[in-house]
């Protein structure tokens, strides 16, 4: 069976050659060899060549004589839940949708600060004040600890 830490040190080597600000988000390797390898960019998209140059160097790297394998190398989409920092990072200032783990609560707002042990959410609601008749837009921050998070996904609007 291929090592994780062989493709991960392969993909690593031509990401550094790049020097684009790319990153590992995932990297699966099931029983049958078949390497499922997910990239995303510090700032922006990442493009299908850098894709394509990373696939390539873990092809022409690891030996189909000794172990066969399938590799699919991809870039992290739109729709699919946040897994590493750097997406919290790179997603500061859009808007979001987080699923709780506590009684699946769900929050959606402005995505404030991430960092190793937190990430702050800015809502905006209609409330009714104390003696107002009216409905005032109430702004809040929510701070939510990683652990108490089920999955964080980029709320997409056209």
């Amino acid at each position: 069976m291929i090592k994780k830490d062989t493709v991960t040190k392969l993909a690593e080597e031509r990401i550094n050659e790049l020097d684009k600000g790319i990153y590992i988000v995932e990297l699966r390797i099931n029983n049958g060899n078949q390497i499922f390898l997910e990239l995303d960019r510090e700032d922006g998209s990442i493009a299908i060549e850098d894709c394509i140059s990373v696939s390539r160097n873990i092809e022409h790297n690891l030996d189909r004589e000794d172990e066969d394998f399938a590799l699919e190398v991809s870039s992290a989409g739109l729709d699919q839940p946040f897994r590493v920092l750097k997406q919290y990072i790179k997603n500061i200032g859009r808007e979001v949708k987080v699923q709780t783990i506590e009684h699946s609560k769900k929050v959606e707002g402005l995505l404030k600060e991430a960092d190793e042990e937190k990430i702050v959410i800015e809502t905006k609601e209609k409330k009714r004040l104390d003696g107002r008749k009216k409905k005032v837009w109430v702004t809040k921050e929510i701070v939510l600890k990683h652990d108490e998070i089920k999955e964080t996904k980029l709320v997409i609007s056209f």
